[in-house]
């Protein structure tokens, strides 16, 4: 395999996983707009398909969510537009990927970023859940964010560093 094509196929693997970790970013700001006909859903739906028989604790933390949810919606609505900053925050530092995609090498530090902000999730969800009253094993689910959003990024810094390793220095002053 020569430099080009090495050089290549890397840069399409670094894409690759950058689209999937961008996708992912998006899907999960997008659905804290609409989260109270979700919820609603993520029910109807679990019952349908017995959890409450199976996951009873499930299930009573699903009720009381949409219910709180329902009770913010129906009298304080001005407090969704929270999870409608959240969502956002979310689609614009998809934006930011946008770097990397475009130049892996000179932009790296935006997926250090990421990678600082999946960590960030750890102690997030063990300081907040408990003050907030979330379960412990909700807090859980919600560290796996970090812990699966690490991955793909870990992946591409490092494919970023061997990119690097074969590119010609862009920022190399020639000696006169």
């Amino acid at each position: 395999m020569s430099d080009t094509s090495g050089r290549a196929a890397l840069l399409r693997r670094i894409r690759a996983w950058l689209v999937l970790f961008v996708v992912c970013l998006v899907l999960s700001g997008v659905t804290a707009f609409p989260l109270v006909h979700e919820l609603r859903w993520a029910e109807a739906a679990l019952r349908a398909m017995s959890v409450p028989e199976y996951l009873p604790g499930l299930m009573g933390w699903i009720e009381y969510v949409r219910d709180g949810l329902d009770t913010v919606d129906a009298r304080y609505p001005f407090m969704l537009y929270g999870t409608d900053w959240l969502a956002f925050a979310h689609l614009v530092i998809a934006v930011a990927f946008l770097g990397p995609y475009r130049d892996p090498v000179r932009n790296i530090w935006v997926v250090e970023f990421g990678m600082i902000a999946c960590a960030g999730i750890i102690p997030l969800a063990l300081i907040c859940g408990p003050l907030r009253g979330i379960p412990f094993w909700w807090s859980l689910i919600d560290m796996s964010f970090g812990i699966f959003g690490v991955i793909p990024l870990h992946i591409v810094r490092r494919d970023i560093k061997r990119l690097a390793a074969l590119s010609p220095n862009p920022w190399a002053v020639p000696a006169t």
